[in-house]
């Protein structure tokens, strides 16, 4: 449907008014404000840009198949890392290195137990992952 003009001719150098049909106009993004999961992206690795869904509150990591987050390399234990997801309302999860023989590393240091925060990074064996909460960003309202 096309928008209809305003019935008045506009004279040379003015602006002319368009309406737009109630019906044509856009609506809101009402799912915005949704939860989305929270995710963790490969960015260095095998499988380099692979992103996993985290949609349970414990996240179990290694080369074992049946782990929630399957990383098939032989740097990495069969039960290498646990992450969870307890806090992930407060904008926070945890990490904790289950005893692996290369370790767990965030944001470049080797732990035992660690903060992830959002854009934290995770380095177990050869990958390289980034995490992310996923949580609804707050608008920021500014004065001007």
């Amino acid at each position: 449907m096309q928008p209809t003009r305003n019935e008045a001719k506009p004279s040379s150098g003015t602006t002319e008014i368009f309406k737009m049909p109630s019906a044509d106009t856009t609506v809101p993004d009402l799912m915005e404000s949704a939860t989305r999961k929270p995710t963790l992206t490969i960015v260095k690795g095998p499988h380099t840009g692979q992103t996993f869904e985290l949609d349970e509150e414990n996240i179990s990591l290694g080369r074992d198949p049946k782990s929630s987050v399957f990383l098939n390399d032989m740097t990495v234990s069969r039960r290498h890392a646990r992450i969870s997801l307890a806090s992930i309302d407060k904008g926070l999860a945890t990490v904790e290195d289950l005893g692996s023989l290369n370790g767990t590393w965030v944001d470049g240091a080797i732990v035992n137990k660690a903060v992830l925060k959002d854009g934290s990074t995770l380095q177990v064996g050869t990958f390289r992952m980034v995490f992310h909460t996923n949580k609804a960003r707050t608008k920021l309202v500014t004065e001007g």
